[in-house]
């Protein structure tokens, strides 16, 4: 298998029981890259994964925006944290059970998912989250790991959301080759919090809800920064890198966020049945039916690229933070659930059309630079 010598540094400011992180950390490295710069360089064939954009520090007006919604959405959430974990619970067996969240957006639902697991079934689960880049697949070096300490991990990914399923395929085709070059069996399935792309057949919800930890960057998960594949930094055959953000420990929610939601488990066992009832007479099939309705938005602006089109609630929010936008395509059935991509696009001075015709409650546009 992989180089098996290397150690995972400590890193992430969860409880050591509710997370480890299998990363290098690159706290040293200078690697952000102010938004413009960082999208030229992307646009012009520079890799994502290569660098780091600036951390976004919300305004007060923003993280009270965050504090409202975790208290207005953290029961939807536990609900529909408890739907998956009873699917997953349903599909493996728990005594080899092995929770591998993808980096960062899955690492608080994975701890989530771990926790209701532990309360509802007095089993500790085993939970990493390890690094995925998009071209780039999976980290083996990781996943050689957790094989290591568990030879009969029966391994599960889970991410937050889905948009167009770029992940999802990224996932399927790493499991591929991984498998081929080791003899393993490893299953590519995704289990998400919030399936919007009808990319997953292992789901909390198929709403396009806000899901508040994308709200926010690395104060919401684990002060650790998007993953870093960078050939320069990191020595062949090492685990993928990452930044951990200490300096913004005073401002860090990420214990508080899952502390919430999970305060929730004891109470909410009918609405899980109710909805893992109904759940068994669905067919819950993959159709893929956000990414058709990315290539309509494609079709008629006129987009050259489908990456410059990022679906979903939770990418809009990304694109938001992150990158440069062109404008907001809104859905004016989902206004409700808007405020925040409202207020960002607001302090950006970044133009909102509605577009009804999509699976999604929103969707971000990346402007060509």
């Amino acid at each position: 298998m992989t180089n098996l010598n290397y150690i995972p540094d400590p890193m992430g400011s969860y409880q050591p029981d509710d997370c480890v992180f299998l990363l290098r950390d690159l706290s040293t490295q200078s690697l952000e890259i102010r938004n413009e710069e960082r999208e030229r360089l992307i646009q012009s064939g520079t890799h994502y994964s290569e660098m780091l954009p600036v951390e976004y520090q919300p305004s007060e007006e923003y993280l009270n925006l965050f504090h409202q919604t975790l208290e207005a959405y953290a029961k939807r959430i536990a609900i529909a944290v408890g739907v998956v974990a009873e699917q997953i619970n349903m599909q493996k067996s728990l005594g080899n059970l092995v929770l591998v969240s993808l980096a960062r957006a899955g690492t608080p639902i994975g701890v989530l998912i771990k926790r209701y697991l532990q309360e509802h079934y007095n089993e500790n689960i085993p939970h990493y989250s390890i690094s995925i880049i998009r071209g780039k697949g999976f980290d083996e070096t990781a996943i050689s790991y957790i094989l290591e300490k568990h030879p009969d991990a029966n391994i599960q990914f889970i991410d937050g959301w889905t948009g167009k399923g770029a992940i999802t395929k990224e996932l399927d085709r790493s499991c591929v080759i991984f498998n081929e070059k080791h003899g393993t069996q490893i299953d590519s399935d995704l289990a998400v919090l919030a399936d919007p792309g009808h990319c997953s057949s292992l789901y909390g919800t198929r709403e396009d809800f806000l899901i508040p930890s994308a709200c926010l960057n690395s104060t919401v998960s684990g002060l650790v920064s998007r993953t870093i594949l960078n050939e320069n930094l990191l020595a062949k055959g090492d685990f993928h890198g990452a930044k951990f953000y200490q300096e913004f420990k005073s401002d860090d929610v990420s214990n508080l966020y899952v502390d919430k939601i999970s305060a929730y488990f004891q109470r909410i066992a009918d609405e899980v049945r109710s909805i893992l009832v109904e759940r068994l007479l669905e067919d819950t099939t993959p159709t893929w039916l956000g990414m058709k309705a990315v290539e309509t938005i494609q079709k008629e602006m006129e987009i050259p690229d489908a990456n410059l089109i990022k679906p979903g609630i939770g990418e809009t929010t990304r694109v938001l933070l992150r990158r440069v936008p062109w404008k907001i395509l809104i859905n004016p059935k989902c206004i409700d659930d808007l405020e925040h991509v409202l207020l960002l696009a607001k302090d950006k001075n970044i133009p909102i059309e509605e577009y009804p015709n999509m699976s999604y409650s929103c969707c971000g546009l990346i402007k060509r630079v």
